[in-house]
């Protein structure tokens, strides 16, 4: 495990009630241990964004998330990651990287990515409609397919020690079909690197920084429960054997937050 990763906490937590179960990813309750690592995390993005070259006060910002665990020593930190992939593709080492590792297969996805763009020039430079049109379901068939092959070689952990790819997870979900970037939200990330190195997840807190999203919906510095589509058949997996997330208690949380 690379220790880079994990953030102390600058204030002092001695006194604080630390959560005993892992609060609802669904639900609008953040623990205050959370909303505290949340602070820290983003006073941390405050100075690393400079790095960054992307102005979040006027472009569309983005879901950061932050995981509160404690070390098999009994001492408490937290991990920090952005959903999905920072503007400009920028790096930030100290965010827990995707789950999906790029050089799978030769690197078939960004061969894969490559082609798709590939067909993307030909299409803008094709003048005959009958090339277009063939050109065009070229890129949606090649499109589904690295997809489909993406999920295939995407594994999430569950706290038992269990291992399945995305499209394993959603299968047995009444979703069935998992959405484009399944599993690069900021909670799944988290979580499977907490449990892959043993670490005890005790609070999760998920926001939104910067600029509102297309739809207004989402404002600067505000908390937000986890996506539906996207994380809960994969969320529900990975922390099943928990007291939280049995089937029967995911439902009636669910229900009782609207959500």
């Amino acid at each position: 495990m690379d220790k880079q990763l994990l953030f102390n906490f600058k204030t002092d937590i001695s006194r604080l009630g630390i959560p005993l179960t892992l609060n609802n990813p669904f639900s609008t309750y953040i623990p205050k241990i959370a909303k505290i690592a949340a602070k820290e995390f983003q006073e941390f993005i405050t100075i690393e964004s400079h790095k960054w070259n992307y102005d979040f006060s006027n472009l569309r910002g983005k879901m950061f998330g932050v995981l509160v665990i404690k070390k098999q020593d009994d001492t408490y930190c937290y991990l920090g990651t952005v959903s999905g992939k920072l503007p400009k593709n920028a790096i930030c080492k100290k965010f827990i990287p995707s789950v999906f590792n790029e050089s799978v297969g030769g690197f078939f996805i960004n061969k894969g990515m490559n082609e798709l763009s590939e067909i993307g020039n030909q299409i803008k430079s094709a003048s005959n409609p009958s090339k277009i049109i063939y050109l065009k379901e070229k890129r949606k068939n090649k499109s589904v397919s690295l997809q489909k092959k993406l999920f295939k070689n995407y594994y999430f952990l569950n706290i038992s020690g269990e291992e399945k790819n995305i499209l394993e997870i959603f299968k047995s979900s009444p979703h069935r079909n998992p959405a484009s970037a399944s599993g690069e939200c900021a909670a799944p990330k988290l979580l499977q690197f907490a449990i892959k190195h043993q670490l005890k997840p005790i609070a999760l807190a998920e926001f939104w920084w910067g600029n509102s999203d297309k739809n207004k919906e989402k404002k600067h510095k505000h908390y937000y429960p986890a996506c539906k589509n996207r994380c809960q058949p994969i969320l529900e997996y990975m922390l099943e054997n928990t007291e939280l997330f049995t089937k029967k208690t995911c439902k009636l949380k669910l229900r009782n937050n609207k959500l």
